[in-house]
């Protein structure tokens, strides 16, 4: 027997329960539906796995819906400001992917969706809105499965399979693009990724609830990490307790694959061979975050091999700690990216340092910023107007503060930051930080 089906979030559950309540989810489709007024927009869910793989949904199809069920469609219309989900599943394919019964008498209570049809009926539906001449809104732009980022996918599959002369496909977004061309001539057809990202950029309570807790998480296995540091460990073994802890904290994955550069690896920003052994002198980057519930951080921590700072080592920590305090005490809602780095360069000065100097640039015109963060550890910014860009309440990124002396010594601090209304949030915060406090950490936990 065919069954349409929803998904519960939270595996081998019995009650109906998603990550958010609905009331989060109908606001966010609400919210898209205030940028088309004039059209539709249609995201498609991910497929099962090949072989034996977990399934996770798409980043965007959480946002919107929340439903953890492969080979889903969801249609967000703006004309009418309803929304109609298409799926199909059996009830044993259901059961096999751990999803719950409990949605299926009454899926608007959990969901918020107005409409439910069978797969097969996307089809027709589309056609009949396409008729009455309303724009089509898509992703153009990858979207992404947990350890993934959309700009860099789509990067990567460009180079190594659109561009590529032996291969030459679309992207799975730009051949859905294609599709709707080929199908509906007459059609005018956008990219919603930037309107997308724009509304994933700021987070809401509940979102910021659920990085919280991520942030605990990604701080706990961090401090396993650097309890298991030592002369003669492996970096394999360390990722790999970098991963369990996690996972026994209640993570799902982990945010990206984990990177832990040393000695000749240091130069290279993700390396994750893990392919040495920890030698005395040897100085550890290690950049690492999970996922939980569909929410990540992103955590990097620098410490010696042998517990004990060189003088060397110490001078290049405590201008990267210096600057990473700076910035973050002034992250302020209000200010612009560039007014923090302007404070930045007068930390650089009154220490006897020359702000001009390249290795200062980014500091000073981002203070600190890298990247936004939230159900991607890149998560895509839409518009960004980089040393002008104004902090606002519920924005989160990354502070990262990157230093070297050119070859084996690397000191990496990145914090997940929170903007509220008075000033910032580490999300991160519970790691030992000064040169103080991770000699003394790492000599106690020995």
């Amino acid at each position: 027997m065919t069954l349409l089906l929803f998904l519960i979030t939270g595996i081998g559950s019995m009650n109906a329960q998603l990550i958010f309540d609905k009331e989060e989810y109908v606001k966010r489709r609400e919210n898209l539906m205030d940028h088309i007024p004039e059209g539709i927009a249609v995201f498609r869910g991910a497929s099962l796995s090949e072989g034996v793989s977990q399934f996770f949904q798409y980043n965007n199809m959480m946002y919107f819906a929340g439903l953890e069920i492969p080979n889903i469609i969801l249609i967000i219309d703006g004309v009418n400001r309803t929304s109609t989900l298409f799926m199909t599943i059996t009830e044993a394919e259901a059961k096999g992917e751990g999803i719950s019964m409990d949605l299926i008498n009454d899926p608007g209570r959990f969901t918020g969706i107005e409409k439910v049809l069978p797969y097969d009926q996307f089809t027709p539906v589309l056609t009949s809105l396409v008729k009455e001449s309303r724009t089509i809104y898509t992703l153009f732009k990858s979207d992404e499965l947990i350890g993934e980022v959309s700009s860099e996918k789509a990067n990567s599959l460009k180079k190594t399979m659109t561009e590529n002369e032996w291969d030459g496909r679309l992207t799975r977004e730009l051949q859905f693009v294609s599709k709707l061309h080929e199908k509906f001539p007459a059609a005018i057809v956008k990219d919603c990724s930037g309107i997308v990202s724009d509304l994933r950029k700021y987070k809401s309570e509940a979102e910021i609830e659920i990085m919280r807790e991520a942030g605990r998480i990604g701080v706990k296995a961090h401090l396993a990490f650097m309890n298991g540091v030592g002369v003669g460990v492996k970096e394999k073994y360390l990722a790999s307790l970098f991963q369990f802890t996690s996972k026994k904290e209640d993570a799902q994955e982990i945010a990206y694959p984990t990177i832990i550069m040393s000695a000749e690896n240091m130069p290279y920003g993700h390396y994750n061979r893990y392919n040495r052994t920890l030698l005395d002198g040897d100085f550890i980057i290690l950049d690492a975050g999970p996922s939980y519930r569909y929410y990540v951080v992103d955590i990097s921590t620098s410490m010696p091999a042998n517990g004990k700072f060189t003088p060397e080592q110490k001078e290049l920590y405590e201008l990267a700690n210096g600057i990473r305090e700076v910035c973050i005490k002034n992250y302020k809602p209000g200010l612009t990216l560039g007014e923090v780095g302007g404070y930045v360069k007068k930390y650089l000065i009154d220490n006897g340092y020359d702000p001009n100097e390249k290795r200062f640039s980014a500091y000073i015109r981002l203070a600190g910023y890298n990247h936004s963060i939230g159900m991607a550890v890149h998560d895509g910014m839409g518009t960004f107007k980089g040393t002008d860009e104004v902090l606002k309440e519920g924005f989160v990124f990354a502070c990262d503060i990157m230093t070297d002396n050119g070859h084996e010594i690397g000191i990496r601090l990145e914090d997940t930051i929170l903007i509220t209304g008075e000033g910032c949030e580490v999300l991160s915060a519970g790691l030992p930080r000064t040169i103080k406090e991770v000699e003394s950490f790492m000599k106690k936990n020995k």
